[in-house]
């Protein structure tokens, strides 16, 4: 059988065992409510949209403004003639926010986190990473694991016992460089890495932590710095890597914030930063603005997670058991991959969208429609959602 043959033949597959993933097209700017094609207007419960900045006047100003100064792109890499003043202005207002000396920019938190691990790590060194990480750290270490050759382990999610075990046997391995590598925010379970834990662990072995704070830049802490902030322990963590393309807008990009040393390394070294164009002006514009805005509205992460808070308890109210946890991301486990997408599908007729998440995403068995508020949702808007969640939880036999 040809090639095509075989994947046309695994797609049939997908959409038989209910697993097949279809595209659903937005014609509006990202926000609590959008129209969707053969839709109309529906409520979004599953965009990284958390403080509502992607349409707001003062960040899509900016991006014109810059697509006027700057032009549409940069047609460059960094280190050639792709580094404008903006990503300067943007690095430096990042590094100040999630509490580090400097930060550097990438076209995503994914490129981000595969230039550090086979940027910083070689043969006689070990990364060990959450069990539960983001597929972007899980895709650097393997990155790494094969160019670098670096050792390798994984540790039972926030299992700190586990954890130390780990770094006492790479100690006697003779490890030279050790690195623990976690998500801030778990993104599909909407729990909060144990950062303190982690930190006196690094201390202790002489480990470096980094921390991807993708889901927490703009949640978490009093004026949304991160996990760091949450944990009053800014300025205290090795090496943050985090988006651009979530609370901050939501446009694209990611970073890496830590010393200037290990900036100014992964300037010289990343193969993402010396491979890939910088980020296109007017995306830094917008970002740059964006974290100018959450700077001077603290307040917008306070309505945040009182609409996390109220809507995780109305779904305890009417039946359903989401996991607990103190975080915008509400996941609502339902086993199997196929009840999941169908519960979305039916979600979505009621004009509620929310994403059902199954194998490979996460754990056979332990698929979930994953909720996830905004500080931009109204009140209506989550008891629209809520109706719609009871009136399909009481079909489908789950409440």
């Amino acid at each position: 059988m040809s090639f095509m043959g075989q994947l046309r033949d695994e797609l049939a597959e997908f959409k038989k065992d209910g697993v097949y993933k279809r595209l659903n097209y937005v014609d509006s700017p990202q926000g609590p409510r959008v129209r969707m094609e053969g839709r109309g207007e529906v409520v979004i419960l599953s965009s990284n949209n958390y403080l509502g900045l992607c349409s707001i006047p003062e960040v899509v100003r900016a991006g014109k403004d810059a697509l006027d100064r700057w032009g549409a792109g940069t047609a460059s890499v960094r280190f050639i003639c792709g580094t404008f003043s903006v990503h300067r202005e943007l690095e430096t207002a990042l590094a100040r926010f999630v509490g580090c000396e400097s930060a550097l920019t990438y076209v995503s938190c994914w490129n981000a986190n595969e230039g550090l691990c086979p940027t910083v790590l070689s043969e006689p060194d070990v990364v060990i990473s959450d069990q539960l990480n983001h597929a972007s750290i899980i895709d650097s270490i393997r990155l790494a694991k094969t160019i670098a050759k670096c050792q390798t382990a994984v540790y039972k999610h926030s299992d700190m016992a586990d954890l130390e075990d780990k770094l006492r046997a790479a100690g006697k391995g003779g490890a030279r460089r050790k690195l623990i590598f976690t998500d801030g925010i778990f993104s599909m379970e909407g729990d909060i890495a144990k950062l303190p834990d982690l930190a006196e662990l690094a201390r202790k072995y002489d480990a470096v932590l980094a921390v991807d704070d993708s889901h927490a830049t703009g949640v978490l802490g009093k004026a949304g710095r991160g996990t760091a902030e949450h944990y009053g322990m800014l300025g205290q963590i090795d090496v943050i890597t985090s988006t651009l393309g979530k609370a901050l807008a939501g446009a694209a990009g990611g970073f890496t914030a830590g010393p200037g040393a290990l900036t100014d390394y992964l300037t010289q070294r990343s193969r993402p930063q010396l491979f890939s164009n910088a980020l296109p002006p007017t995306v830094a514009a917008s970002a740059l603005a964006a974290v100018q805005y959450v700077e001077a509205h603290p307040q917008l992460v306070t309505r945040l997670h009182q609409n996390a808070r109220y809507f995780r308890e109305q779904l305890l109210s009417i039946g359903f058991k989401p996991l607990a946890g103190e975080t915008p991301i509400v996941p609502v486990i339902l086993g199997e991959t196929a009840k999941a997408i169908h519960m979305s599908e039916l979600l979505l007729t009621e004009g509620v969208f929310v994403t059902g998440f199954g194998y490979p995403v996460v754990p056979q068995g332990h698929a979930r429609v994953r909720c996830q508020l905004s500080a931009a949702h109204t009140r209506d808007d989550l008891d629209f959602a809520l109706r719609a969640f009871k009136k399909v939880g009481s079909k489908l036999g789950l409440i």
